[in-house]
């Protein structure tokens, strides 16, 4: 099971700051399938301005490719001042 790790407003829409994903049993091969996975579930996340994906700590484009070993972190917009 991937690992993803939620951070500011997701945590808010998604409810916790943790979530594990099969991702073979759901059939989610990269970055950009995720992101389409999670807005089908989690509406809201439509709603960001953006959405960084970081795979094993490193941002992943939408095209690189996922296993359930990864360690995931999902990054709203940040502001700051």
């Amino acid at each position: 099971m991937a690992q993803l790790f939620i951070f500011g407003a997701c945590r808010n829409i998604l409810g916790s700051d943790t979530l594990e994903l099969d991702l073979d049993e759901l059939q989610i091969k990269s970055v950009a399938e995720l992101n389409r996975y999670l807005e089908r579930e989690y509406s809201e996340l439509s709603t960001l301005n953006s959405l960084a994906i970081a795979v094993n700590e490193e941002y992943a484009p939408g095209d690189h490719v996922l296993k359930n070993t990864d360690v995931i972190a999902l990054i709203p917009p940040v502001s700051g001042g």
